[in-house]
């Protein structure tokens, strides 16, 4: 037989809402969401509808740039790492 599939709702980004909720509360969690806000504000683009993402410099919390969604949020694939041989 196959994979039992996931039932439930989804958020926007494909991310189960229950776990994504209980994972949001983790300390790394909040960590991730304040740095994210913080940024956005600091961008300008928090709220205003713009448009626009801020996209993190690579190992930074704080330092960013405004960037469309489309390809931010398309760059996530390039992040992981690949084993040799594949």
């Amino acid at each position: 037989m196959g994979r039992k599939r996931k039932s439930g709702p989804r958020y926007a980004n494909g991310n189960r809402k229950a776990p994504q909720k209980k994972y949001n509360k983790t300390a790394k969690g909040l960590r991730i969401r304040t740095a994210a806000n913080r940024l956005n504000r600091k961008l300008g683009t928090y709220g205003n509808g713009d448009g626009k993402d801020a996209a993190h410099y690579k190992g930074s919390r704080t330092k960013g740039r405004l960037q469309s969604p489309s390809k931010n949020r398309s760059r996530r694939n390039s992040l992981k790492i690949r084993r040799k041989g594949k």
